[in-house]
């Protein structure tokens, strides 16, 4: 891997900015002072690679409801009825997500990870602080794969639009509000949240923010706030931690999408994208695909592998196992009652000082943008973000 060294960005400016979790409960630095030398050839191959798999998703989806698969799955039977509501109708559009990617430079095949559907992190990073970080070291902040604010804006425009002309969205926008929500207490939550306020904004709709708890919901009237009624609903929530908690509300959203009285983002059928059980679905559907791990939901014999949770965060309760079925490491975490996927063993691109490098690729319609986490052999909530460039070998 080829890092270049840069001076990185004050806290003072990166709050300027609106990023606040820029110090890691460790006190160090959660923003890199190096970014990831990516070429072009490099780039293309992870937008390709991205698209290529979403299409995999949908079909993997498909399969999924068809066959009532959804507990292998670990999908709450509370959303079941919502998730087949929202992917039997195009107008409950998928926002955005993010592919986590092993290998991609150096000549190392890229290799699907997992697909963070329902509420990616690193937005603000991504489509904000890189550009910085290349502009304020005097560089070519256009020299990225980073079109993530764009495709942001575009995909709410196809909230009206849907597969038609983005220049048409003036033409059949009649006013439609989207209200913005995130947990109150949660700064990088919040500052998410705005900022997708914003994309929507840029894109032409009416919008609002307002604390989750801030919100009322009607099953016959739709979701409220301060007495205002709303046509979308934006949650940076979790679906599974809906139907889990708020088991009530998990309820409520159904009547809501059956009604037609709102539509909520991203749509509940992320959810399917988004639990890791849909690996062995992958897998199954398309054995041996060169993007895909070898996944199951038994322990894989005679391989080295990795075991995580369906629905877990932040590498939460993932183990490495060696090709002998012993535990080599493993993080702590909530989420030990869950079903688990084992997924082959791919060994991350690394750097001479041995960190791991995880690519993290967004989707909004398409491939649109590309960052890194990096970290030890199992990234979690102190992994670091670091930004890229995109500069062919002289």
């Amino acid at each position: 891997m080829q890092l270049k060294k840069i001076t990185p960005l004050s806290n003072e400016y990166l709050e300027k900015l609106g990023f606040y979790w820029h110090t890691d409960a460790d006190e160090t630095p959660y923003v890199s002072d190096e970014i990831v030398r990516v070429s072009a050839a490099e780039a293309d191959a992870y937008y390709e690679a991205a698209n290529e798999l979403y299409e995999m998703f949908v079909a993997a989806a498909q399969h999924v409801i068809d066959n009532n698969l959804f507990h292998e799955l670990g999908i709450p039977f509370n959303l079941v009825d919502l998730i087949k509501q929202s992917w039997e109708n195009e107008v409950h559009w998928h926002l955005y997500g993010r592919f986590d990617f092993a290998g991609g430079l150096d000549g190392k095949p890229i290799k699907l990870i997992e697909f963070n559907a329902d509420t990616p992190t690193a937005v603000f990073e991504t489509a904000i602080i890189q550009w910085a970080m290349l502009k304020e070291n005097g560089m070519d902040e256009a020299s990225q794969f980073n079109d993530l604010y764009d495709a942001l804006r575009d995909n709410f425009k196809r909230l009206v639009v849907l597969d038609g002309e983005l220049g048409d969205f003036s033409k059949f926008y009649e006013g439609w509000k989207i209200l913005f929500s995130s947990v109150a207490g949660n700064v990088e939550d919040e500052k998410t949240t705005k900022l997708l306020q914003q994309t929507a904004e840029d894109a032409g709709f009416k919008t609002r923010f307002a604390y989750v708890d801030e919100v009322e919901f009607n099953d016959e009237e739709g979701v409220f706030f301060e007495g205002e009624n709303y046509e979308y609903w934006f949650k940076l929530i979790p679906w599974e931690a809906i139907a889990i908690e708020e088991g009530e509300l998990a309820l409520i959203l159904k009547n809501i999408v059956q009604n037609q009285k709102a539509i909520i983002l991203n749509p509940a059928y992320t959810l399917l994208f988004q639990s890791k059980g849909i690996m062995k679905i992958l897998w199954d559907l398309y054995p041996n695909h060169p993007l895909l791990l070898q996944s199951s939901f038994s322990p894989i014999i005679g391989k080295k592998m990795i075991k995580k949770p369906f629905l877990a965060r932040e590498g939460a309760n993932v183990a490495i196992f060696d090709a002998d079925g012993k535990k080599i490491e493993e993080n702590g975490g909530e989420y030990g009652n869950q079903k688990f996927l084992y997924q082959e063993f791919y060994e991350l691109n690394k750097d001479e000082r041995a960190q791991s490098y995880q690519a993290g690729v967004f989707f909004a319609y398409e491939g649109c943008a590309l960052g890194f986490r990096k970290g030890g052999e199992i990234l979690n909530n102190l992994s670091k973000f670091v930004g890229h460039y995109i500069e062919d070998a002289k």
